[in-house]
């Protein structure tokens, strides 16, 4: 790999935008000099740090696990909306909403230990295939993105994921892959139950859900979880728009980026017509908003890594 700094990085606005802000306020007697501490940047993940389409990879998860439970309740086959999750009727699972989806795909968590299901999320991440990339999972974040995360690292920033993803799916791939620990992932999340017994001690996952971490929650919880509000942010979706608000309202210098889907060719290209995390406000008002469009076809010179090629970079900056 080229010493160049993000080499998967084509020269052009999105490039340069990222280098002069990390350059700016990593200049300690410069004027926009901001301290470690307070170096904070949040990533979306689905649609910005790895693929989401045709869905977010989380329903795939939940396709697999529901299998094996039809499997020991064959009844499941004919009831709404699980029927639809079996079949893989994407029409139906759209028509959900994204939000009902997703306490669906909590449902079939419920009743196990969290450290069950960190066991159960890993296993399938070791094992499954993107059903239309044909490669593994951790062979469909995109290279550009585990660049960057490396490089924010590298000058004192500390990653943060910000998803509307399952948080303990999430935590069981981001720190191999993407360099960030299970503390610094935000994300959807169930109610726990906390239960002691002779010979255990476990929080057990219920079927309520506890947050939905999409759209206005974003910056709440970042609020709430971080402490801090951060000076650069990353998404790709109308879902993202309030975290990206809320970054650039700040005081002091600001970066807010938007992957535009537009390479049809290497990955896919959408915005409007992708339902569960559609992008129109957030495009259309970039420019009112002062947000900084990454046109994945124009921007990156490549998206997913090869075979092996993406570990290293993954790895935390030391």
């Amino acid at each position: 790999m080229t010493d160049r700094a993000l080499p998967s990085w084509n020269e052009g606005p999105a490039r340069a935008a990222i280098l002069n802000f990390v350059a700016r306020v990593t200049t300690e007697d410069g004027p926009d000099y901001v301290r470690p501490a307070e170096r904070i940047a949040t990533f979306d993940n689905d649609g910005t740090l790895w693929c989401e389409q045709p869905l977010q990879n989380q329903f795939f998860f939940v396709f697999d696990r529901l299998e094996a439970l039809a499997a020991k309740d064959p009844a499941l086959r004919e009831r709404q909306p699980f029927k639809a999750f079996l079949e893989r009727d994407i029409a139906t699972i759209h028509a959900l909403g994204k939000q009902a989806a997703f306490e669906i795909a909590f449902a079939t968590h419920a009743g196990m230990n969290a450290d069950e299901f960190a066991e159960i999320a890993k296993e399938w991440f070791a094992a499954a295939r993107h059903p239309k990339l044909n490669r593994p999972y951790a062979q469909c974040l995109y290279q550009p993105q585990v660049e960057l995360l490396a490089y924010l690292r590298a000058n004192g920033f500390k990653t943060f994921i910000v998803s509307g993803g399952g948080i303990d799916l999430i935590r069981a791939f981001a720190e191999e892959n993407y360099g960030i620990p299970p503390e610094q992932v935000i994300g959807s999340s169930v109610k726990l139950r906390f239960e002691a017994g002779d010979n255990h001690v476990d929080l057990m996952r219920l079927s309520e859900l506890n947050s939905f971490d999409d759209r206005e929650v974003k910056p709440a919880n970042i609020a709430l979880h971080i402490g801090r509000r951060p000076i650069l942010a990353f998404g790709n979706s109308d879902g993202d728009l309030a975290m990206l608000r809320y970054t650039l309202a700040g005081k002091g210098p600001r970066l807010g980026l938007l992957l535009h889907h537009d390479d049809a060719e290497r990955e896919f290209a959408y915005d409007r017509e992708f339902r569960l995390s559609p992008l129109v406000e957030a495009l259309d008002k970039a420019d009112q908003y002062g947000i900084t469009v990454v046109g994945m076809k124009a921007s990156w010179n490549i998206v997913f890594p090869d075979t092996g090629a993406g570990k290293a970079a993954s790895r935390p900056a030391s």
